[in-house]
Parts: C-alpha cells; sequence; structure tokens
C-alpha cells in the first residue's frame, strides 16, 4: 500500500468512525439515565478543544478532508452535553453554554494572534479534558456508564490523524496534539476496562 493510499484510508476511515464515535456512550447514558463515571468538566474542555481545532484548519486553508470529522464530533458532543445536563437536572444552563460556545468560537477569528495563541493552548486543553476524566475515574473507581467503545475509537482516529499530518501539513502544533491525544484516550480506554473489570469481579 503506497503512501496516497494509505492517506485515503486514514482519512476515510477517520471519518467513517468519528461519524459513530460517541453513540456507544450516547446509549449508556440513555439506557441509565445516569451520569456516573462521566466527567462534566471533560467534555466542557474537549468541546472548547474541538472548536479552537477546526477553527485553526479552516482559518489557514488545510485540507478539508483532514478535519471533515471535527463538525461531526462536535454535534456528538453537543448531544452529549444536553443529556449529562438533563439527567443532572441542569438542561436550563444548555443555553449558557451555547451562547458561550458560539461567542468564543466568533471571537478566535477577530486576529490572527487570537487563533494562533488559542491553538497553543489547544493541547493543553484537549489534554486537560482528559484527566478531568482520568480524575473522575479515579475518584468514584467506577467507570460507571463510560463507554470503553467511544474512548478506544477516539485512540485509533488519533493515531490515523498522526500519519495524516505528517503526510499532509506536518504541523507540529498539530502533531504534538495528536500524539498527547492518543497517549491519554489509551490510558482512559485502559482505566475504563480495568475498574469494570474489577466491578465484574467484585459482583
Amino acid at each position: 500500500m503506497d503512501a496516497d493510499m494509505m492517506l485515503h484510508f486514514a482519512n476515510f476511515s477517520t471519518l467513517v468512525v468519528c461519524m459513530v464515535l460517541k453513540f456507544p456512550q450516547i446509549i449508556l447514558l440513555i439506557r441509565a439515565k445516569s451520569t456516573k463515571g462521566v466527567s462534566l468538566k471533560s467534555l466542557l474542555l474537549e468541546l472548547i478543544g474541538f472548536i479552537v481545532f477546526i477553527t485553526y484548519q479552516m482559518y489557514y486553508d488545510y485540507p478539508p478532508p483532514t478535519y471533515l470529522e471535527y463538525p461531526i464530533l462536535i454535534a456528538q458532543d453537543a448531544i452529549l452535553l444536553l443529556l449529562i445536563l438533563h439527567y443532572n437536572g441542569n438542561l436550563r444552563q444548555s443555553v449558557f453554554y451555547t451562547l458561550l460556545f458560539v461567542g468564543g468560537w466568533q471571537l478566535l477569528t477577530v486576529q490572527k494572534w487570537i487563533i494562533d495563541l488559542a491553538m497553543s493552548l489547544c493541547t493543553f486543553i484537549s489534554a486537560g479534558s482528559k484527566f478531568a476524566q482520568l480524575q473522575c475515574l479515579w475518584e468514584s473507581k467506577d467507570s460507571g456508564q463510560v463507554s470503553a467503545l467511544s474512548w478506544g475509537m477516539a485512540t485509533y482516529t488519533c493515531l490515523a490523524r498522526i500519519f495524516s499530518t505528517i503526510v499532509t501539513t506536518g504541523d507540529m502544533q498539530v502533531l504534538v496534539r495528536f500524539i498527547v491525544m492518543a497517549i491519554l484516550n489509551g490510558w482512559v480506554t485502559a482505566m475504563v476496562l480495568y475498574y469494570r473489570r474489577r466491578g465484574i469481579k467484585q459482583d
């Protein structure tokens, strides 16, 4: 398989996986009607990271296949956010979060230095979202309604994007972000599986 074919496969498979990436997590929440083990802070930070990342890619006219999955991920995260707020009895806060995200997105492209600074912080923001989920799992010692499948698929998409970034833009900021995200997504997946196994043994 040559580099072009591998790139097309990486782009296509990432898009396909991302179309259903959050579905296992959404289904788990709907079935359980509980947000146990799911970190709201993690989801909010992830949304911020996604918005900054796609805005940066579009601002600099990067090839659309390298970021097409992000509108899909943002939409799925928005559904997850509404579900979490609903099951926590805080659905009214959705208006506040909508205004915050839309306003922040508009602010990003006002000046070039703003989007560049935001992208510099994007890796830390996205890493913070993973650490928030890890902290939630560590404190509860229970993977609750956290989907290992969703986190596993997220790990794969980051690995595919490491390859596509190297082949296309070579942007170091983007590459470092995907490497860090792949490691942390894999870590969350491992913790979810660990606590799930431990819970089964205790039962």
